[in-house]
């Protein structure tokens, strides 16, 4: 049954969270879009979300169509715009600081933004299960491509990019809806989550799968297993303790305690 407390402004449940995070061999955070709306990027479900109107792509029309590559570039950009200058919030310092001070091997995240390695995490402190947005990929060699040159010569040309190289269409190094999942950022979390006594999930509905699933192997394997999210999510009555609240207000005194 799980312990749903207070947000932190209770001393009581900053207090429960600082006690599991001490007694913990290891740590593994598992972050959501909710754990960066505190620095302006929008999640996916909220009323008025902007990712409703410019919901991603699926991976087998953008490799049939250029039409479709056209319209996935103009709504990247258009989303690129929304949150331009984000900056990490208290939650992203909060588990860079369990990193850091050698209680966490890092951090397994469903997000695009790149803000867990702007809070000083090392890429291989970071697995990325839906890829990242901030670059882009050939979908033929896998050469690297930078935003700024793609956005230049798509706003020049109205054309949608191909691989310098190679010729083939370049997409932006994102995981989109049927695209296969990257086997190594899989297995990478899969040890993780198997290796801790104590993992978090905060910030995401926990309803995206094969990812979702990375609380409940923990959980199987005989971790706690904490929640941390503004709404309830579909594992709360799993969860060995469940916080609701503000992530940054929840998190951020774990960057000054530890």
């Amino acid at each position: 049954m799980s312990a749903t407390i207070p947000p932190p402004t209770d001393p009581a449940a900053a207090s429960r969270l600082a006690e599991w995070v001490d007694a913990s061999r290891v740590i593994v955070s598992f972050t959501g879009a909710g754990i960066s709306t505190e620095s302006g990027i929008p999640d996916f479900r909220s009323p008025g979300s902007p990712w409703l109107a410019n919901r991603p792509i699926d991976f087998e029309l953008f490799v049939s169509s250029e039409d479709a590559r056209r319209e996935a570039w103009r709504r990247k950009f258009t989303m690129d715009d929304l949150y331009r200058g984000a900056k990490p919030g208290r939650g992203h310092a909060a588990l860079a600081r369990l990193v850091h001070r050698g209680l966490s091997p890092g951090v397994i995240t469903q997000n695009i933004d790149g803000l867990h390695q702007d809070s000083g995490l090392a890429d291989d402190e970071i697995v990325e299960l839906h890829g990242n947005g901030t670059y882009a990929t050939c979908l033929g060699c896998g050469r690297r491509h930078e935003l700024a040159a793609i956005r230049a010569e798509f706003e020049a040309s109205g054309r949608a990019p191909r691989c310098v190289a190679c010729g083939e269409p370049v997409k932006s190094a994102t995981i989109s809806f049927g695209q296969a999942m990257p086997e190594a950022a899989m297995q990478r979390a899969a040890d993780w989550t198997l290796a801790c006594d104590l993992f978090i999930a905060i910030g995401s509905s926990l309803q995206v799968y094969p990812a979702a699933g990375f609380p409940q192997i923990a959980k199987r394997n005989g971790a706690r297993l904490v929640i941390v999210n503004r709404d309830p999510t579909a594992l709360d009555d799993v969860a060995d303790l469940v916080l609701h609240g503000e992530i940054g207000a929840i998190l951020g005194p774990l960057a000054a305690t530890h």
